[in-house]
């Protein structure tokens, strides 16, 4: 008589895929901002703007027009905030917007 193991419980795709994209990806702090960004600005401005480079601290975020970069610079502080609670040690000491 053998026994069978128990089956495993169908994990959902989408679970499967964030784990397996949160251990391929690099491990920079450049990787850190931009796999938070939509979380910490909101789906409407992620959509407009791409994290583009990082360089001793200062992350380069590219916007689709000077109206968005110059509003999103008024934002910085709060960004910066709200990206330190995100990534801790790991998050931008500034934010460069252009366009």
């Amino acid at each position: 008589m053998s026994r069978e193991k128990p089956r495993k419980r169908p994990r959902r795709l989408g679970d499967t895929l964030d784990a397996l994209m949160q251990s391929v990806a690099p491990q920079t702090p450049l990787a850190g901002v931009q796999g938070v960004w939509a979380e910490v600005v909101g789906e409407a401005v992620a959509g407009v703007t791409e994290v583009m480079s990082e360089q001793e601290g200062v992350v380069t975020v590219r916007c689709e027009s000077s109206v968005w970069a110059n509003e999103l610079q008024m934002m910085g502080p709060r960004l910066l905030a709200r990206l330190s609670a995100e990534l801790g040690d790991e998050a931008p000491v500034s934010l460069r917007f252009v366009t």
